[in-house]
C-alpha cells in the first residue's frame, strides 16, 4: 500500500531542514560572538531577536537554492535521494518562491537596523545564491561556503557601529577555518558518490591529507579567536570557553580520523557546541567583567 501524501507545510519544513537544526546553529554562535562583541556586551533584545530570528530565516532560504541547484546531482547521493525537490514532491518554481519569501523576510528584519547593515545584506544574498554552483568548478567550495556563511558577522558589526572594523574582519578569518573544518567533515560523509558525479568538495581536494587539514583549521580558529578577544578583558569566562572548545576539536579527531560516514556526520552535526562554547564564555566574560 503507498503512504498518504505529505502536506505541503511537511515538505516545506523538510525542504528547509527544520528538524536539523545544526546547519543553522552553526551560523548562530559566530554571529552572536560578533554581536556581543560589536555591542561590548549585551546588544539590546531588538538586536539579538532580528539576528537570531534572520540567521534562521537565510539558512532556511539558503537550503531552498541549494537544493535548487543540485537537484540532478542529489539523486546519486545515499544522503541526499529523499529530498523533496529531488524526489519530486516540490516543484522547481515553488522552492523558489518558498526560498524568496524566506530571504524577503530576513531582509526585512534588517530593515529595522542600520542602513549599513542593510547594504551588506546585498553581497550575502548573492554568495549565498552563487554557492551551491561552485562545487562544480572550484576545489574548495568550502571557502566560498564560508564568505556567504559569515555575513552574520559582518552584518552585526555594521548594524551596532555603523562600521566593520579591523576586529571584526579578524573574527570572519577565524570563522572561516571553523567552516573549512566542519564543512570538510561534512564533506568527508559523501566523498565516494561526490567522485562518481564529478562534485567538487575540500575532502576530495585534501585527500589524505583531510584529517590534518582539518586538525589544523580548528587550531587557527581558536587561535585567532583567543588573539581577538584577549586584549578585551573577559577573563577566566573566555579561556574556559576556549578551552572546552579545544576539548571538542579532539573529541572531533577521534569521530573523524577514521573517515567513516557514521563518525564524520556526528562530527559535523555536533560542531555548532565548538560555537556554543566560544558564545557562552565571551557573553559571560562580558557580564561578569
Amino acid at each position: 500500500m503507498s503512504s498518504a501524501p505529505r502536506s505541503r507545510l511537511s515538505l516545506y519544513l523538510d525542504l528547509i531542514r527544520f528538524n536539523r537544526p545544526a546547519g543553522w546553529l552553526v551560523l548562530l554562535w559566530p554571529t552572536l560572538v560578533a554581536l556581543w562583541v560589536a555591542a561590548d556586551g549585551f546588544p539590546g533584545w531588538h538586536l539579538l531577536l532580528v539576528f537570531v530570528a534572520g540567521t534562521v530565516l537565510m539558512r532556511s532560504a539558503g537550503c531552498c537554492i541549494n537544493d535548487i541547484a543540485d537537484r540532478d546531482f542529489d539523486r546519486h547521493v545515499k544522503r541526499t535521494t529523499a529530498r523533496p525537490i529531488t524526489s519530486g514532491q516540490v516543484g522547481v518554481k515553488e522552492a523558489a518562491l518558498v526560498g524568496a519569501a524566506l530571504a524577503l523576510l530576513s531582509l526585512a528584519l534588517v530593515l529595522s537596523t542600520r542602513r549599513e547593515a542593510v547594504a551588506w545584506s546585498v553581497p550575502a544574498v548573492v554568495f549565498t545564491i552563487l554557492y551551491p554552483f561552485t562545487k562544480r568548478f572550484f576545489a574548495m567550495p568550502q571557502a566560498f561556503l564560508g564568505i556567504a556563511f559569515n555575513f552574520g558577522i559582518v552584518i552585526a558589526f555594521a548594524a551596532v557601529t555603523g562600521s566593520v572594523p579591523g576586529e571584526a574582519w579578524a573574527l570572519w578569518l577565524a570563522n572561516m577555518f571553523l567552516v573549512l573544518a566542519y564543512d570538510t567533515e561534512y564533506a568527508m560523509v559523501d566523498r565516494d558518490d561526490d567522485l562518481k558525479i564529478g562534485m567538487k568538495t575540500s575532502a576530495i581536494t585534501l585527500g589524505r591529507w583531510d584529517v590534518a587539514a582539518i586538525m589544523l583549521f580548528f587550531a587557527a580558529c581558536l587561535a585567532l579567536t583567543a588573539w581577538v578577544l584577549a586584549p578585551l578583558g573577559l577573563g577566566w569566562p573566555l579561556w574556559l570557553g576556549l578551552g572546552a572548545a579545544a576539548l571538542q576539536v579532539a573529541w572531533h579527531y577521534r569521530l573523524i580520523r577514521g573517515r567513516t560516514r557514521e563518525g564524520c556526520f556526528a562530527a559535523f552535526s555536533k560542531s555548532h557546541w565548538i560555537g556554543v562554547a566560544l558564545f557562552a564564555g565571551v557573553a559571560l566574560g562580558f557580564a561578569l567583567r
